[in-house]
């Protein structure tokens, strides 16, 4: 493995998720959540340096640290060019782009759906990707700006990822989407990963990160079958109060 990652709590279920080539030393920040929390886990970490912002989409709790970050650190603030809606942007990149975190390198992709200009990060060669808001423990993100049909297209680009992937995504929605899933699906298998998901929540542990192999098998929204399924269990988790 090239990469270290740190996820920590902030704001209200926000994760902050520090980054680390090994090699190198480089450090990058994926969205800036919480500037103060950011920097105090860099210091906890020892790692001396924040090199990078790495912003998925444009949201305050994704974007708000941005500038403080930059003044404090000096770090390049890279995203899709949506971001410089809400906060500073030094470089624009979209599907297709790649980012040196040192030697290792980060493939862009698009994303669409929660918001129109969402990105996400993956290493390929460590297997490990940075989702934002588009893919969750068991969920996906709320279309606050695309449609069902860029979320389906969006979802089905990663599920084309290798099993293993590590997915680390930035909300603890993790027990609402579990009870969801459970409504949908009666599984013994799913009950059990379910129970896990609970008692790690009551305990105040995280339960990012997970693998794209277990979310295809227990995700509703990466077993939809096709889109107008897929459509129907946004629309429902949308209004669900379990």
């Amino acid at each position: 493995m090239t990469l270290d990652v740190r996820l920590f709590a902030c704001l209200n279920d926000n994760y902050g998720l520090l980054v680390r080539d090994v090699g190198s030393g480089a450090v990058a920040t994926i969205d800036s959540p919480d500037a103060e929390a950011i920097l105090a886990d860099l210091e906890r970490s020892g790692w001396g340096r924040l090199d990078h912002v790495l912003n998925t989409h444009w949201h305050p709790d994704h974007t708000q640290g941005n500038a403080r970050l930059q003044a404090e650190t000096g770090c390049v603030i890279t995203g899709p060019e949506e971001v410089r809606k809400a906060a500073p942007l030094d470089r624009v990149v979209a599907g297709g782009d790649t980012v040196a975190l040192g030697d290792t390198v980060l493939e862009v992709t698009d994303t669409p759906g929660h918001t129109l200009g969402h990105i996400v990060y993956r290493s390929v060669a460590d297997s490990q990707a940075f989702v934002g808001d588009v893919l969750f423990v068991l969920g996906c993100g709320r279309l606050f700006e695309g449609t069902p049909d860029q979320m389906w297209d969006s979802l089905q680009t990663l599920a084309a990822w290798p099993d293993e992937t590590v997915i680390w995504c930035a909300h603890e929605y993790s027990a609402s989407n579990a009870r969801f899933a459970l409504s949908l699906d009666d599984r013994p298998e799913l009950a059990a990963r379910a129970a896990t998901i609970f008692a790690a929540t009551e305990r105040r542990q995280s339960t990012v990160p997970t693998t794209l192999g277990q979310e295809k098998a227990f995700n509703p929204f990466l077993r939809a079958r096709d889109l107008a399924e897929f459509a129907a269990l946004r629309k429902a988790k949308d209004g669900f109060a379990g």
